[in-house]
């Protein structure tokens, strides 16, 4: 295989989702439309938790925040996808691919570490309800979001500066459909065990600890639950905690894919893995909120009543 220096390297080529030409146009389409469903839905959660007072709570406080997240996050990747397959064109420059994986990492911390501090907003409400308007006061809901920001900076800004370290390349094919972390770091000519040793480490700080942080906040919210003498309590305990509870293992099962099975599964499979993780994800949040709570579902019909 042929080993590139790095002046060499000025952009890398990205895998197709088809290479049947008759298909470019169905692909071009369903880019399309899951990112305008995505944006529209994630607007809609925005607007209604904005307009509507009850819902001036912490809880939807970080959930509009999230919207606003997902937003960004499907923005760092479709576009760029929807324009090559309208200009046939698969190249990203070398400044282009880090510039896209320092957000696509950026935007993927700040949902892993919003969805950790909405489990930690369910863990008071549910295991100290009569401290929860003084623990989840506006300051401290304002800080923890400052802090998830500041993490994000942080953990885009480590790998932006392992990449940096690269020196050459034994590739400059990108086996996805976009400059996916992991997959740029399998590219160098770097040692594969400094290499592997910076991902897990990198992925144990900000991926496994917050994933701790949300299974110990629902192991004390499910203790809590079970001790709720009434199964209607249990029940609407329950159901505020649900949609957080998909919407996270849609989030972890496809990112954990993605993140660690590189150099396991084959690149077909982790390039699905990753469109679950930076597509499908932020496009069924809003769904997946609006159906499973009554309270986004009821806004968002007065939403819609109003405006029509």
């Amino acid at each position: 295989m042929k080993t590139y220096n790095f002046t060499g390297v000025s952009e890398f080529h990205l895998m197709g989702f088809s290479e049947d030409p008759a298909l470019q146009p169905v692909v071009f389409g369903l880019f399309l439309s899951m990112y305008l469903v995505t944006v529209l839905g994630n607007l809609l959660i925005i607007l209604a938790i904005s307009s509507d007072s009850h819902l001036h709570t912490p809880m939807y406080f970080f959930l509009s925040n999230l919207a606003i997240v997902d937003i960004c996050f499907i923005s760092t990747t479709v576009p760029k996808m929807v324009v090559d397959i309208s200009a046939h064109s698969r190249v990203i420059s070398y400044v282009g691919c880090l510039t896209q994986m320092s957000l696509l990492t950026f935007f993927a911390s700040m949902d892993d570490t919003l969805l950790t501090v909405m489990a930690y907003d369910r863990f008071v409400a549910i295991c100290h309800p009569l401290h929860y308007a003084v623990i989840m006061n506006p300051h401290h809901c304002v800080f923890l979001l400052l802090l998830t920001v500041f993490f994000s900076l942080l953990d885009s800004q480590l790998h932006n500066l392992v990449a940096l370290q690269f020196t050459c390349f034994k590739d400059v094919e990108i086996a996805n459909l976009f400059c996916y972390p992991s997959q740029v770091f399998s590219l160098s000519c770097s040692d594969t065990l400094l290499k592997n040793m910076v991902t897990y480490f990198i992925g144990a700080i900000f991926g496994f600890i917050p994933m701790l942080g949300i299974l110990y906040s629902y192991y004390k919210i499910i203790s809590s639950i079970l001790q709720i003498p009434s199964s209607g309590g249990r029940y609407k305990a329950f159901s505020t905690c649900s949609s957080h509870v998909l919407v996270v293992c849609l989030f972890y099962g496809a990112s954990i894919g993605v993140y660690l099975g590189s150099e396991v599964y084959s690149p077909r499979n982790v390039m699905v893995a990753s469109l679950m993780c930076t597509v499908v994800t932020p496009m069924l949040n809003p769904f997946i909120y609006s159906l499973r709570n009554r309270d986004i579902g009821s806004a968002l019909w007065r939403l819609c009543s109003w405006r029509m």
